[in-house]
């Protein structure tokens, strides 16, 4: 045949991180003892009382479509969620209820861009944000952070980086890849220069309940009306409450933007599952035990991850305050000789980590940084061990 297929499709990447966890699981399948570093899901069940939710939506026929945008029973909880942990005042008029994150991103884009509208993106960034806004007609603007900056963007950059063109910024706080968490300083210097300068600010802040240690999560658009009236806050459920597959994400914004995505969702995928919704409901409102038992677990994790990376040769890395992912620089292994070939790049890296060691880490490369790699400690204590031996006996052979 000589019809040709969409050029914009075809320019998307396949998402790396879901190859690794396929490779993984493959190998797994084939009986081998593979440790999964690129999970980017809890690996707890979610909680019986959800579960139990979502049964006696099935037995009570709660199996019917819903409003497009959501429930107005889970838009009252999400509204109630949206005041008393982030700060913020969004009426249930303001709230979309999407298939999860990334559909509730692609809503947002849909709603704001224009063909050749730029919106700037931090790196490290998850990788999704790019090809979503190139999806949708946009034109990513990466601004590459540093170590010394904590791998957080900062004023001065994203003021030298607005063009007339710009029409939103993505700010990821705690942030995958990095783990890093934006303090209410910083978001306050962002929030000046997003109002300044008019443009939007897309606040993912899907990890805000995965923050560690005297650390605090602060919604950027919490601080003060001018932010506020230019801020989409998106969450969602699936890391919190390991709800993954639930696939149900949200928004608070304008009641103009969040109309013109309801509008949207309603030709592309109409409501989210009814019974995830009455799952999420439960969640929200019912007992948040389970929640700080995951939290008290992961941090556990984080600190021992944390500890044995900066004790291993050739690897650095930064104390992560939230999330469940490590940032490691990767570079200084870079050069060096593992069984007579010459270690190139992170992927060579992750290659022979896979194939000979058992052991799936994931490459940053498509992060915005190819010399570091992430590892998930959303796998039990156990298996970071067992993982992390063999990274370091990796590590031991090189020369």
């Amino acid at each position: 045949m000589s019809l040709e297929l969409s050029k914009k499709a075809a320019a998307v990447k396949p998402s790396s991180t879901l190859a690794i966890t396929a490779k993984a699981k493959e190998l797994k399948a084939q009986g081998k003892d593979v440790v999964g570093f690129g999970a980017g899901e809890p690996d707890f069940n979610t909680p019986e009382n959800i579960c139990e939710a979502a049964i006696k939506a099935i037995k009570d026929g709660f199996t019917k479509y819903t409003p497009a945008s959501g429930t107005n029973e889970l838009k009252e909880a999400i509204s109630k969620k949206f005041k008393e942990f982030n700060g913020l005042d969004y009426d249930t008029d303001q709230i979309v209820i999407s298939n999860g994150g990334k559909h509730s991103l692609t809503n947002i884009f849909t709603a704001l861009l224009n063909p050749g509208d730029e919106v700037i993106i931090p790196a490290p960034f998850w990788l999704s944000y790019p090809e979503i806004v190139k999806l949708a007609g946009g034109v990513p603007v990466i601004v590459t952070t540093t170590k010394e900056q904590n791998f957080k963007l900062t004023a001065e950059d994203l003021a030298n980086a607005v063009t007339d063109k710009t029409k939103a910024l993505v700010l990821n706080t705690p942030n995958n890849p990095t783990g890093m968490l934006y303090t209410e300083e910083e978001l306050r210097a962002i929030a000046k220069v997003a109002v300044e300068k008019d443009f939007y600010v897309v606040a993912d802040e899907m990890y805000e309940m995965l923050v560690y240690g005297e650390q605090k999560h602060i919604s950027i658009a919490s601080l003060g009306k001018d932010i506020y009236d230019r801020t989409i806050t998106c969450s969602g459920l699936a890391k919190s409450y390991a709800m993954t597959g639930w696939r149900i994400g949200y928004t608070g914004s304008s009641k103009e933007i969040a109309k013109m995505m309801g509008s949207v969702q309603s030709h592309q995928t109409s409501n989210p599952n009814s019974i995830a919704q009455k799952a999420a409901v439960e969640a929200l409102t019912g007992p948040q035990d389970s929640v700080k038992k995951m939290h008290a677990e992961f941090d556990k994790r984080r600190k021992y991850m944390y500890k044995r990376i900066c004790d291993m040769d050739l690897l650095d890395t930064l104390e992560p305050m939230g999330a469940f992912y490590v940032f490691v620089d990767g570079s200084a292994v870079l050069g060096k000789s593992y069984k007579g070939t010459k270690i190139e790049s992170v992927p060579q890296m992750a290659d022979i980590l896979i194939n000979e060691y058992n052991t799936a880490i994931v490459p940053c490369a498509d992060f915005g940084f190819p010399d570091c790699f992430r590892l998930s400690y959303a796998i039990s204590i156990e298996q970071i061990e067992k993982g992390l031996d063999r990274i370091e006996k990796f590590i031991g052979e090189l020369a």
